[in-house]
């Protein structure tokens, strides 16, 4: 079982040597505790990721209704925890880490089925899932390049992207306006988020 400055230093060394400091700090707190209970409970860290997939699957599903919600919640904290799970449980693998990434991809087309379900037109959640998963191809694309750094956080990271389609839905179930216009917003953001991982890899690359 590891001690929480080696959880830190391991999650640290995984992602890039980024600083442990602020937001990160606290998330990460709250994930060793996690990482105690799945521990203790025998919960792997594969089966949160399926945990998160399924529940992406049930917030499509329950679109129309306030379950989509608390499930798009809790399928972002299963993928939030899975990867934290494994550094403390020891199981980080390569497997692992490529079945958390097609997970990740499958459960953000459910979350943006949901985004159709309450009224977002199909080509604008079609191109949200589309341009998110260009940026993550590319980060993945780079990493296959050996550029282990992936220095640039962008305005659509995955926990941004969970907010927004978040915002969409509180609107929708509220039957307020402007379900569309958060939509397109979100697209505006995935796509400058998009061109900023793309100027990053050219500035690495060349």
């Amino acid at each position: 079982m590891l001690t929480k400055e080696e959880f830190y230093a391991k999650w640290s060394s995984l992602h890039g040597d980024a600083a442990i400091t602020g937001i990160v700090a606290a998330w990460l707190k709250i994930s060793y505790r996690f990482g105690l209970i799945a521990t203790l409970l025998r919960i792997s860290p594969n089966v949160l990721t399926l945990l998160g997939l399924l529940s992406a699957a049930i917030t499509a599903l329950t679109a129309t209704t306030w379950w989509a919600v608390l499930f798009l919640v809790y399928s972002l904290f299963c993928d939030g925890i899975d990867g934290s799970v494994a550094i403390f449980q020891k199981r980080d693998s390569a497997w692992g880490a490529t079945l958390d990434s097609v997970v990740d991809r499958i459960s953000e087309a459910f979350w943006l089925y949901a985004l159709y379900a309450v009224g977002v037109p199909a080509w604008l959640s079609i191109s949200l899932w589309s341009i998110s998963a260009f940026q993550e191809y590319a980060r993945a694309k780079l990493v296959s390049l050996g550029v282990s750094d992936i220095g640039i956080v962008t305005p659509a990271e995955r926990p941004m992207r969970a907010s927004f389609i978040f915002i969409i839905l509180i609107l929708a179930l509220l039957d307020l306006p402007g379900v569309v216009l958060a939509a397109s917003i979100f697209l505006v953001v995935q796509i400058v988020s998009f061109l900023m991982v793309v100027r990053y890899a050219r500035l690495q690359l060349r």
